[in-house]
């Protein structure tokens, strides 16, 4: 009879934002967003499920009030397009309403609450492009902590934050968590 194995100890190296640092780094990246997108005419913001989807509805709605403009924000669930992880030999089927509404011909941010090592990025550019074919697709992340496995790089980006290999970001946020902070953790073996 064999041990399920344990889940590792972690524990907190320190908080490196508060609920109001969080604020303000998404106010000046839903500036950032505006001023690189001229406005917010074509702009779609996708939230990567999980903590993707509050960021990507909190800037959709901090650009919508600073530009007087709604702005769509969907959510995009990456979780048969992972190549980390066991999958079936079909693709999964991608239904059309998944994300909200048409991504075709749009520019679409890609929101995501860290940036590690690239695969999940990758995974929801295939999950994206299941559901159209965008004009423009950027990245915008919270946290990124280095460590890339895949050439992909954000383009706004809240806070660079380096990482050992034993080290872990904990976002978290009220829709989610229940909690809003960002913490660093270690992996206590």
């Amino acid at each position: 009879m064999s041990e399920a194995p344990s889940k590792p100890t972690l524990r907190t190296k320190g908080r490196l934002m508060s609920a109001s640092e969080i604020e303000r780094t998404l106010v000046r990246l839903a500036h950032e967003i505006i001023e690189k997108s001229n406005g917010s005419e074509d702009l779609a913001l996708v939230g990567i499920k999980r903590r993707g989807v509050p960021l990507a509805e909190r800037l959709g709605k901090l650009i919508s009030g600073i530009e007087k403009h709604p702005v769509d924000t969907g959510v995009l669930d990456i979780q048969f397009y992972r190549d980390d992880l066991s999958t079936a030999d079909v693709r999964p089927v991608v239904t059309k309403g998944a994300i909200g509404f048409d991504v075709e011909g749009r520019d679409v941010v890609l929101c995501d609450d860290v940036l590690y090592t690239g695969r999940t990025v990758r995974a929801a550019l295939d999950a994206l492009f299941d559901h159209g074919r965008p004009r423009r697709v950027q990245l915008a992340v919270l946290i990124d902590r280095g460590h890339r496995e895949l050439p992909i790089e954000a383009t706004y980006i809240g806070r660079h934050i380096p990482t050992s290999s034993r080290e872990i970001i904990e976002v978290k946020f009220h829709e989610v968590d229940d909690d809003e902070q960002v913490l660093l953790v270690e992996r206590v073996d």
